[in-house]
């Protein structure tokens, strides 16, 4: 089943972060989607491919986990610093290569190392569908 190809400006959504936050893709495989630049499951790096979501509240997070034992065990949520080591999951089988990686499609997921999963809440574009 086809889905949608995720390129720049996409939103995400981590499981532990309170605010959505934007995909920025570099024009490194020189593709296109929807007039942006395409991505693969190679843009993950934090604060250059994925942008913080406002506060987290993972207690795996070592500055939440700070703070909830400062606050006497109250959760106490820090603000964002993605820590997303590995690539993006491919939500179905890589068939379309961009620049030599798997291209990055609406059903993929991404594992921070704090416990969240990043989710793509809108692919960034709707016309072009990776099979």
């Amino acid at each position: 089943m086809a889905c949608p190809q995720v390129c720049m400006g996409a939103m995400l959504q981590c499981s532990f972060g309170v605010a959505p936050s934007s995909l920025s893709v570099l024009p490194t495989a020189r593709v296109m989607a929807g007039g942006r630049p395409a991505a693969t499951i190679m843009d993950h790096a934090p604060l250059l491919n994925i942008l913080p979501f406002g506060m987290c509240s993972s207690p795996a997070n070592p500055m939440v986990a700070a703070a909830t034992a400062a606050a006497l065990g109250v959760l106490t949520p820090m603000p964002c610093i993605p820590a997303t080591a590995a690539p993006w999951i491919p939500g179905g089988a890589p068939t379309v290569l961009l620049g030599g990686m798997p291209a990055l499609d609406a059903n993929s997921t991404l594992m921070c190392n704090w416990g969240g999963v990043i989710k793509i809440a809108m692919p960034g574009q709707f016309t072009v569908l990776v099979p």
